[in-house]
């Protein structure tokens, strides 16, 4: 039984040590810079669109249609826009049942790090993100010698700052899999920005599809790290873009109504994939290689 022998493999302690010293740090930085932690959302009316196709998760109750949570990207902005704090975060559990996907990165069932900054630009949010990059992997150097030797995968602490590329740029130049062929070709993390997607990602007015938003990239080959942007929070900006996607207003109707009360307001995040991470700062040639249960499109789940 191929699954049963997964949980058999070696490494798996040094590379546990590794994601519970990372996961240390990244909650003692956002403490420092006086962050709240909030817990996740499991179900709600309403989450995450994604900007591609997977199989609904959706379940009911009391005659109430209630969705997994595919990402916190629509709770994390009503959660900035009605406290009075400078930043928060959750370490939060996502649900994609993604169709047809052969990838070494991709998981059905994987955790975030949600961030979100109250009234903060784009540039802002990704320059927060180098600092906070640079700490975790610095604190697992220094703390994680032992395992560092025994995986034989010495981190890098990253430079900053992370190279920036144009998603329309790379786009012209390579095709739709550019951030692939970036990725294999680059010694440090990147960012790769505006591209069209979420409806909630805020748009640049002054020219027409561009968007302010970004993802972060590891080197090596391993692929898109995070994904976020500045946040769209006008009603009547909102409504607009739902309809040029040709999604329905009422599929959002609890956000809506938050947004046409003058509720939201200006911020911008990201969500920070955990596996990912830990996969990177491993080095396992596969993510499933990073966690004890994994599901992985198109493959069986054992537990």
């Amino acid at each position: 039984m191929p699954n049963a022998i997964h949980l058999q493999k070696e490494n798996f302690i040094e590379i546990f040590k590794i994601q519970t010293e990372a996961l240390i740090a990244i909650h003692e930085f956002l403490y420092q810079h006086g962050f709240l932690q909030l817990m996740p959302v499991i179900v709600s009316p309403i989450t995450d669109p994604l900007c591609h196709s997977v199989y609904e998760a959706n379940i009911e109750y009391l005659n109430q249609k209630l969705q997994l949570t595919k990402s916190m990207a629509l709770h994390k902005q009503i959660a900035i826009s009605a406290l009075d704090t400078k930043g928060i975060y959750i370490v939060s559990p996502n649900v994609r049942l993604e169709k047809d996907i052969q990838s070494d990165n991709h998981l059905l069932e994987f955790s975030q790090l949600d961030i979100e900054l109250k009234g903060a630009s784009a540039r802002e949010f990704m320059s927060f993100m180098e600092e906070l990059i640079v700490y975790t992997f610095s604190r697992v150097r220094d703390r994680c010698k032992e395992e560092i030797t025994l995986l034989r995968v010495p981190i890098k602490t990253p430079k900053t700052p992370f190279q920036l590329y144009s998603s329309w740029d790379l786009r012209s130049e390579f095709g739709t899999e550019f951030g692939f062929q970036i990725s294999q070709r680059e010694d440090n993390l990147f960012w790769i920005t505006d591209f069209e997607r979420e409806f909630y990602d805020k748009e640049n007015e002054s020219r027409k599809g561009h968007y302010f938003n970004y993802d972060l990239y590891y080197p090596e080959g391993y692929g898109e790290a995070l994904s976020g942007g500045e946040r769209d929070y006008k009603y009547d900006v909102i409504v607009r873009k739902l309809e040029e996607r040709n999604q329905s207003p009422e599929d959002f109707a609890p956000y809506l109504e938050l947004a046409k009360a003058d509720l939201l307001g200006p911020s911008a995040g990201g969500g920070l994939g955990i596996e990912r991470l830990v996969r990177f700062l491993t080095k396992r040639p596969h993510i499933k290689e990073i966690t004890l249960f994994p599901k992985v499109p198109g493959e069986k789940i054992f537990l």
